[in-house]
C-alpha cells in the first residue's frame, strides 16, 4: 500500500479567462456575485462538506450531483444552514439536491440529528471557524461514526481552529504542512484479502497513532482469527488459515461492513453485523445490496433491522451487480481471490475513491 501524501495548505488565485476547474469528484463553475455552481457527482462526503462552505459566500451558489446523490438525504443540513443565517432554496425534491444557497453564514446555535450521518455535523464544524459567531451545535440523537467526528476536530485543530467537541469559536484557519494518512477504508480490502487467503499485508502510515476509526477493522479480523501486528505507524494482518464467525457492532466503522461480509463467507460459522442501519442511506442500500449479491452467489445471508448476517459457504461463479457503489465492487472482489468464476459488473465505479484498485489487487497474486 502506498504511504500517505504530504499536503501543504495554499491559496491559488483563479486564472483570468479560466472560470471552470476540476473540484475533486465533480466540477465547479464560477457564478455571478461570487457564488459557484458545483456538481459533486456521486460524492456524499464532498457535497455535505462543501454545502456549508458555499453558504459562507455572499453570492448565490448551487450544489447538485448525480441521480444517485440526488436520492440521498440533505434535509437536516439544509435546515441547519437556514437556522445559522443562510438562505437555502430547494430546487427539486425537498431535503434533496439540487439546492441553491446564499450567504453569508453567520453562525450561532443549531440543533441537528446525529443518527443519520456524521457528515452533516462534520461539514458544519469545518465551516465553523469562518462563521462570524462561530458554531454551537447540539445533537438531538446519538451520533453515528463518532471516530469521523473526532478526526474532523483533530484535523481542524492542526490548522489552528479552536474547536471543543461540537463548539467552534470564530477565527479562521492557518495554513500548515500536513501529512495525509492513507485511506483506512480502502486499506480494509487488502487487510481482508490477507485474512481470507492466508497471506500477509502491511499498510504503512496507519497504526495505533492513526486518526481514522476504520483502522479498527484490523481488530475485527483479529477477533475472527487473523494475526495482527501494529506499531504507531503501521498495521500488519496475517491470515492463519482459520476464521471464526463473530457478532460485532460496526457503527463506528460502517464503511468496512461490506468488506467484512466478503470475509465472513470464509468463516467457520455465521457472522452477525450490528449497528449499521444508517448505511441503507449511502450510495445504495448497502445492507440490502450486499445480502442480495451474496445470495446471488448461493451464500446464505439475511437482512437484520440494523445490519446483516452472513453464513459461511462456497460461492458459485457469479457476475455481481455493484449498484454504482464503489464499496460493493471492492468488497465483492475479495471473493475472487479464492473462488473462480467471479465477475464484477461496472468495475469502473471504483474510480470514485480508488481508480487503481483492481490493478493493486491483481498485484497481490
Amino acid at each position: 500500500m502506498r504511504s500517505g501524501r504530504r499536503w501543504t495548505s495554499t491559496r491559488t488565485p483563479a486564472r483570468h479567462g479560466s472560470p471552470e476547474w476540476r473540484a475533486g469528484d465533480g466540477r465547479a463553475q464560477l457564478g455571478a456575485g461570487g457564488g459557484v455552481h458545483l456538481d459533486a457527482r456521486q460524492s456524499g462526503t464532498t457535497s455535505r462538506f462543501v454545502l456549508p462552505a458555499l453558504a459562507l459566500l455572499p453570492g448565490r451558489s448551487v450544489l447538485d450531483g448525480s441521480s444517485q446523490l440526488r436520492a440521498r438525504p440533505f434535509g437536516p443540513l439544509v435546515e441547519a444552514l437556514r437556522e445559522l443565517g443562510a438562505r437555502v432554496e430547494e430546487l427539486g425534491v425537498p431535503g434533496r439536491l439540487p439546492v441553491a444557497v446564499t450567504g453569508p453564514l453567520e453562525g450561532g446555535s443549531v440543533a441537528l440529528p446525529g443518527h443519520l450521518s456524521s457528515q452533516f455535523l462534520s461539514g458544519l464544524l469545518l465551516a465553523g471557524p469562518l462563521m462570524r459567531d462561530g458554531l454551537r451545535a447540539e445533537l438531538t440523537s446519538a451520533p453515528v461514526s463518532v471516530p469521523y467526528l473526532e478526526m474532523t476536530a483533530a484535523v481542524m485543530r492542526s490548522f489552528g481552529a479552536d474547536v471543543d467537541g461540537v463548539h467552534v469559536r470564530p477565527g479562521g484557519y492557518t495554513g500548515v504542512e500536513y501529512d495525509v494518512e492513507p485511506d483506512a477504508s480502502a486499506a480494509s480490502y487488502f487487510l481482508g484479502a490477507a485474512a481470507v487467503t492466508g497471506g500477509r499485508i502491511t499498510v504503512e502510515g496507519l497504526g495505533s497513532a492513526s486518526l481514522q476509526g476504520d483502522v479498527g477493522f484490523a481488530d475485527v479480523l483479529e477477533r475472527m482469527g487473523a494475526r495482527l501486528e501494529r506499531t504507531a505507524n503501521s498495521v500488519t494482518v496475517t491470515g492463519t488459515g482459520r476464521l471464526s464467525g463473530i457478532d460485532v457492532d460496526m457503527a463506528d466503522i460502517s464503511d468496512t461492513a461490506q468488506t467484512l461480509a466478503a470475509v465472513a463467507v470464509h468463516a467457520d460459522g455465521p457472522t452477525r453485523v450490528r449497528g449499521i442501519g444508517f448505511i441503507r442511506g449511502k450510495e445504495t442500500d448497502r445492507i440490502a445490496a450486499v445480502v442480495a449479491e451474496l445470495r446471488r452467489a448461493g451464500i446464505e445471508a439475511s437482512e437484520d433491522p440494523d445490519g446483516f448476517t452472513v453464513h459461511p459457504g462456497t460461492p458459485a461463479p457469479t457476475r455481481f451487480a455493484t449498484y454504482e457503489d464503489h464499496r460493493m465492487a471492492m468488497s465483492l472482489a475479495l471473493l475472487g481471490l479464492r473462488h473462480s468464476g467471479m465477475e464484477i459488473s461496472d468495475p469502473s465505479c471504483v474510480a470514485k475513491t480508488y481508480p487503481e484498485f483492481f490493478t493493486d489487487l491483481a498485484a497481490l497474486a
